[in-house]
């Protein structure tokens, strides 16, 4: 977008509960959904988080389901949706990261059942009505009002146990969301002030995580620049840097969050020059010169991995990835072209500095 003159603006938010200790009022938000019996979501790793949740609602806890796994593998949805039928859930509580939420969408999505997320690391898609499930080794996405969680608690003290670098990469997968909606197609200047707040505060929060993962004044930053760059996500539509990193994550089964990290930088610099403005937002929220490099540098300040094939990449797949990425057509300020895409990938692969 290169003015403010012509724009829509049309937000639906979900509640939000922002405040250190927020979790012991959980119950309450049950109540105000109008909801008796929660399903609580969680993968196998955060069982004790889970169980946290069934402790403090007590008798609404209709039961856990801890195989919430990245992705949201077709028939974890499936027994999930099974699971909350069986046990009369009338919501479902989603705590955790990313793969915990999507996996409460995924229920939502064919059930009509509210979510109430509880998020513990910086993702940010709880704050969207975006989904995403893998089939057949294909991670498919879309937007749908029934997926958006109801209420979101934001508690900066569950995040206190979240080690640094999944930290780092979570919050560099929020940076995305905030720095492709700088140049959506659909931008507008409210999305705008969030997102150039969200990169900021979560670029300045992260350092200091790295510097003390105690600081529960960093990790409340962090959180609230997730919170704005997830707003921006679910408000306006992404472009290639999202399409890269699902068509990777999804069909090659690399980790989410670090996927976002190594191919943030070269996804900026391939669209710079279609995207000045925007570009300069995100350089300024980052105090950089430019947006490509500075992220870079920030990435590599916070010890955050920088090349594909340190996340189990194959450089021969690169050309299917190329060819996966480019089959269908999607709105990017820069025409999308296999070529190029091809060597965006590969100097995403080899963690190559952009414009080196």
């Amino acid at each position: 977008m290169t003015g403010t003159s012509n724009f829509v603006f049309d937000s639906r938010l979900p509640r939000v509960v922002f405040r250190p200790g927020s979790l012991r009022q959980v119950g309450q938000e049950i109540e105000l959904l109008g909801a008796r019996r929660a399903l609580v979501l969680c993968t196998p790793e955060q069982r004790a988080s889970a169980e946290a949740v069934r402790d403090a609602i007590g008798a609404r806890c209709a039961g856990i389901f801890d195989r919430a796994v990245m992705h949201v593998p077709i028939e974890t949805a499936r027994s999930a949706r099974a699971l909350a039928s069986e046990l009369g859930a009338d919501c479902a509580i989603a705590i955790g990261g990313g793969s915990t939420t999507g996996l409460g969408k995924a229920i939502a999505l064919e059930s009509a059942l509210p979510i109430l997320a509880i998020p513990t690391t910086y993702a940010g898609s709880e704050m969207t009505p975006i989904y995403g499930i893998t089939e057949g080794g294909i991670k498919k996405t879309g937007r749908d009002a029934r997926v958006l969680p109801r209420t979101v608690i934001y508690d900066p003290e569950l995040t206190l146990s979240l080690p640094v670098g999944l930290s780092v990469t979570s919050g560099i997968n929020a940076i995305a969301h905030a720095a492709e909606g700088l140049y959506a197609q659909d931008a507008n200047p409210i999305m705008s002030l969030l997102a150039e707040e969200g990169i900021r505060a979560l670029a300045d929060g992260l350092v200091r995580i790295v510097a003390d993962p105690a600081d529960i004044a960093a990790r409340s930053d962090a959180l609230y620049g997730a919170w704005l760059c997830g707003t921006v996500l679910g408000s306006v539509g992404m472009a290639l840097h999202h399409k890269l990193c699902h068509t990777v994550g999804g069909s090659f089964n690399l980790p989410h969050a670090e996927t976002h990290t190594a191919i943030l930088p070269h996804a900026l610099a391939y669209n710079a020059a279609a995207a000045p403005q925007a570009m300069q937002r995100i350089a300024r929220a980052l105090g950089a010169d430019d947006a490509a490099r500075g992220m870079a540098a920030l990435a590599r300040r916070l010890g955050a991995p920088l090349a594909l094939r340190e996340l189990g990449m194959r450089e021969e797949d690169l050309d299917r990835c190329a060819a996966l990425a480019t089959e269908n057509a999607y709105w990017n300020p820069r025409p999308v072209e296999l070529a190029a895409i091809r060597g965006l990938l590969d100097d995403a692969w080899h963690g190559r500095v952009p414009g080196a």
